[in-house]
């Protein structure tokens, strides 16, 4: 939102996610829709930029890892993978229907050894990060490659937020 100039206030919304493991394109739009209509609702003279992200891998919707044990499982099955980073944004302006769109990207991995694992993780936090890892830490460490939004990856597309309020 800086790098786009955009002057912003961060209001954690309270709402119940939810998380379907065989829906992943649901899931982030139906979270999006809650955190968006949650906070559109206490402050409907405000434009409103709510987002979720899942990583999907497998067929899977991971979240974040809980337990250290839990992270390390994530980056070994990522291993010589790929794996998609689904995003919902819902966009809630004064007088418009609430919008909602989609963006997904996808992360390949290197081999990642045991050692790397542990190396890794003593550099990033892997608990507050879906699938276990950052992108824009030190991911030369796990990460061989993208395609697609990096914003995204990092969890707000940037190139949505700038074609619907910068246009």
């Amino acid at each position: 939102m800086k790098e786009l100039g955009l002057t912003f206030e961060v209001i954690i919304p309270d709402v119940d996610e939810v998380h379907w493991d065989d829906n992943p394109v649901g899931t982030v739009e139906e979270n999006a829709k809650r955190k968006c209509n949650c906070i559109s609702q206490k402050h409907p003279d405000m434009i409103v930029i709510a987002a979720d992200t899942v990583v999907v891998f497998d067929g899977k919707c991971l979240g974040k890892p809980k337990i250290i044990e839990e992270a390390r499982e994530m980056l070994r099955l990522f291993s010589g993978n790929t794996q998609t980073v689904y995003s919902g944004i819902a966009i809630a302006r004064p007088q418009h229907s609430l919008d909602l769109y989609l963006e997904k990207s996808e992360v390949h991995f290197r081999e990642i050894s045991a050692t790397v694992i542990n190396h890794y993780f003593s550099l990033v936090d892997p608990l507050d990060k879906a699938g276990g890892y950052d992108i824009d830490q030190h991911c030369d460490l796990i990460i061989s490659g993208y395609n697609g939004s990096l914003t995204n990856i990092m969890g707000l597309p940037k190139e949505i937020v700038e074609k619907i309020l910068c246009k």
